[in-house]
Parts: structure tokens; sequence; C-alpha cells
């Protein structure tokens, strides 16, 4: 009989299943990168930053695009790009779970090389 609670007990969770779901939203990358053994695994904790600043970018970018849309004419004018640009955020985002379940390392441009360096990676 194993204690549970020793060191080296197994979490349940695969690199790559941990890597996937701290792209669900900003909440598990933030535990991943706060509870070991995932804080020292430098691909769980890549892609933890890697979500978290993906977060953040898509934050911006509405914030942005909201207040734009309070602008005459231009707010209109903006709508089109405002849906293409939230589309092509959310298959990116697709594409960072997939990629992560999957064991590969995707990086984004700008966001990837900025998640490399807190993560050691």
């Amino acid at each position: 009989m194993t204690d549970p609670n020793a060191v080296g007990a197994s979490t349940g969770l695969t690199d790559d299943a941990a890597s996937g779901l701290a792209y669900l939203t900003f909440i598990p990358a933030i535990i991943f990168l706060a509870i070991a053994p995932y804080n020292t695994n430098p691909k769980v904790k890549f892609d933890a930053w890697q979500s978290i600043f993906l977060t953040v970018a898509w934050v911006a970018i509405w914030v942005l695009f909201m207040v734009l849309a309070f602008v005459p004419i231009i707010g209109w004018m903006l709508l089109p790009l405002h849906l293409l640009v939230g589309l092509g955020l959310f298959i990116l985002w697709l594409i960072c779970i997939i990629q992560a379940f999957q064991g590969k390392k995707f990086v984004i441009p700008v966001i990837g090389p900025l998640a490399e360096k807190p993560a050691g990676a």
C-alpha cells in the first residue's frame, strides 16, 4: 500500500493533459504555475504562460474594439474586422489546445517568445 501524499505519487495528469488544460482559461494556467510538479516542468510552464499572455492579448484587443465601437462611423466600419479578429483568435486558441494535448510545442508569434522567458523553455 502506497501513501498518496508521498513524493513522486501520481497526480493523474500527464504533461500533455496539463498543458492542454492550461489553455481552457487563465485560472488553470495560474494553478499549474503554482502547484508542484507542474511548476517545475518547462513544457507545462510554457503552455501556462502562453495561455496567460494569449488571454491578456485577447482582452486588450477586445477592449480596443469596444472603445472604437463608440466612435461614430468608425465603430460600424470596424464591426466586420472585430468579428474576423475574434474568430481568428478563437481558432488560434483551439489550435493551441489541440497542439498541447498532442504533446507538440506550438509557439504563437510575439506571444510565444514572451512565454519562453518565464517558463525557462
